[in-house]
């Protein structure tokens, strides 16, 4: 089987291909990557000493995506990832867009060319914003936990948010932009007859992710606490207590295994996928784990609430244990611990991330 995976150089892209060579020998991994996140130079060498064949690529650009090889499945793993892009100033409404949705349909195109597989990494912020932030929670500990009403909103539930939650704008321009890509991407399955999978993932978290605050949030924080560089707790009081939870993108790869190997027009199509409530944390959790690990150090507080920060939320995948029999494997502890590793024994790794 030959499979061509989209930003394969980012953090990602790179985990599932180098996992999947590693439970598949013998397996032909396809990838392309514009390499224009800083840092994605260190996975492409990598990749390339494991067999992968790379092309230096955009999947905005048709011509690029029209050099590639047939393959039998496409994974999309190529995005701009962060809730802000768009309107952050770093990135126009219009890269984002071409980027997260126009890279999609030219993928397409090439699923429908070639009678290709498509499974679209999507995200767990294509639920609404304004349901998200309405959602009742109340203190408890070091976090936030959901209150106890007569009912809960619907696609809500002590184990999360699951994929009946709502997807009603606003979102973000990057939830919309995946949330778009994923009605496309069923529509072009149904229409042109090849299987499509959506994944809408939650905060995915390891190794050699690339930090930022916007992306790669508890790389992010491990990195910036370890050397004291400046923290700050935003929004709800600016107490850190905030609660997502994250997945090792390695954990991804069982299921999309058996993505790969099975057309069942039974099975449901999207599903979410994330670490679960036994996965989550707050960023005052986060910060008790690196203050045991490395030491004090002051994080500051900004009560002021920003328009897509929320309080809570949690991906309720049992959708995926019940069909695929999929869970995530790698604890939050695990993924801490690894990710401390990683940044002790790499000291610029936020400068290599390009964060300062």
């Amino acid at each position: 089987m030959k499979i061509l995976i989209t930003g394969i150089c980012g953090f990602a892209g790179s985990t599932i291909a180098k996992s999947w060579l590693l439970s598949v020998p013998g397996i032909i991994i396809y990838g392309i990557d514009n390499l224009a996140r800083p840092g994605s130079e260190l996975n492409r060498h990598q990749l390339q000493k494991l067999g992968v064949k790379l092309f230096h690529g955009d999947i905005r650009v048709q011509s690029d995506v029209d050099n590639l090889p047939a393959v039998d499945w496409v994974i999309d793993a190529a995005a701009n990832p962060s809730i802000l892009a768009g309107v952050d100033g770093e990135t126009s409404s219009r890269q984002l867009i071409e980027h997260n949705l126009l890279g999609t349909v030219n993928l397409l195109e090439y699923c429908k060319r070639y009678r290709a597989g498509f499974i679209l990494l999507s995200s767990s912020r294509v639920y609404s914003i304004k349901a998200l932030a309405e959602i009742s929670v109340e203190p408890s500990g070091r976090a936030f936990r959901l209150e106890s009403p007569h009912e809960f909103p619907h696609g809500l539930s002590p184990a999360g948010v699951s994929e009946s939650f709502c997807t009603t704008p606003p979102l973000s321009l990057y939830g919309s932009s995946k949330l778009a890509s994923e009605l496309l991407a069923l529509e072009y399955g149904e229409t042109f007859a090849f299987p499509v999978w959506i994944n809408r993932c939650g905060i995915l978290a390891g190794a050699g992710q690339f930090g930022r605050a916007d992306q790669g949030i508890i790389s992010f924080w491990v990195n910036a606490w370890l050397r004291k560089y400046p923290l700050n707790y935003i929004g709800f009081g600016g107490d850190g207590f905030q609660v997502r939870d994250c997945l090792h993108p390695r954990d991804l790869v069982p299921l999309l295994q058996k993505q790969t190997s099975e057309n069942r027009s039974e099975m449901v199509r999207l599903l979410n996928l994330g670490g679960g409530t036994a996965n989550s944390f707050s960023l005052a959790d986060l910060s008790d784990r690196c203050c045991e690990r490395f030491g004090r150090h002051e994080v500051g507080s900004i009560a002021a609430t920003r328009r897509f920060d929320i309080p809570w939320l949690v991906m309720d995948s049992s959708l995926a244990e019940k069909t695929w029999g999929w869970r995530a494997q790698t604890t939050f502890d695990e993924i801490f611990t690894e990710i401390s590793l990683h940044a002790e024994a790499h000291p610029d790794w936020l400068e290599i991330s390009g964060t300062i």
